[in-house]
């Protein structure tokens, strides 16, 4: 976009190369993109020296092309490699027994987080853990696979439509999520 400047910058602040692969959050800058905002105290998280922090990440390409890949909160850091969230969750739901799927993060003592696969059946179907790894072993590369499933009713919405996440990981840390493992069948009372 004309007069517009965009970057991409890593978790140390520093920018990236335009590469197609590297990752990082989506910042941009320009005469009309806000460089803080009026009378918010949080203001100085959503700026980084005049440059709006879109909470985007993605990859730029040597043409300047943009490819969002997740949002900041939801991308999953574990033993310090990132996981997407989004293509955990489209992958899930191409398997025919998943209506919704999303991910989140789980605290983990050795990994600092794993993801956690909240999974929605289809109506009639059922699927193992066994079965939702193994679907997602050709995929995905395997430290991306989720230890854990939980089976839940519906992914919580927010007002126009798209998966609630808050609410999920609120629901985890309040112990509200039955998780399963491995040796434990995914079942629709889970």
């Amino acid at each position: 976009m004309p007069l517009v400047q965009a970057r991409i910058v890593d978790d140390a602040g520093e920018e990236v190369a335009w590469d197609g692969e590297s990752t990082g959050e989506v910042q941009v800058r320009g005469p009309w993109i806000a460089r803080t905002y009026y009378e918010d105290p949080d203001a100085g998280e959503k700026f980084d020296d005049g440059w709006l922090r879109t909470g985007d990440v993605a990859s730029i390409d040597e043409r300047g092309y943009i490819r969002i890949s997740d949002r900041s909160k939801d991308v999953i850091k574990s033993g310090g490699e990132w996981i997407s969230s989004v293509d955990l969750e489209n992958e899930l739901m191409g398997h025919e027994a998943i209506a919704e799927a999303a991910v989140i993060a789980k605290p983990d003592e050795k990994w600092s987080e794993r993801p956690l696969a909240c999974v929605v059946f289809e109506e009639g179907h059922e699927a193992s853990v066994a079965e939702l790894r193994e679907h997602l072993s050709s995929r995905v590369a395997k430290w991306w696979i989720p230890d854990e499933f939980a089976v839940i009713d519906e992914v919580p919405k927010t007002s126009v439509g798209k998966f609630d996440k808050k609410v999920l990981r609120k629901r985890l840390e309040e112990g509200e999520l039955e998780t399963v493992g491995e040796s434990e069948p995914a079942s629709r009372s889970a």
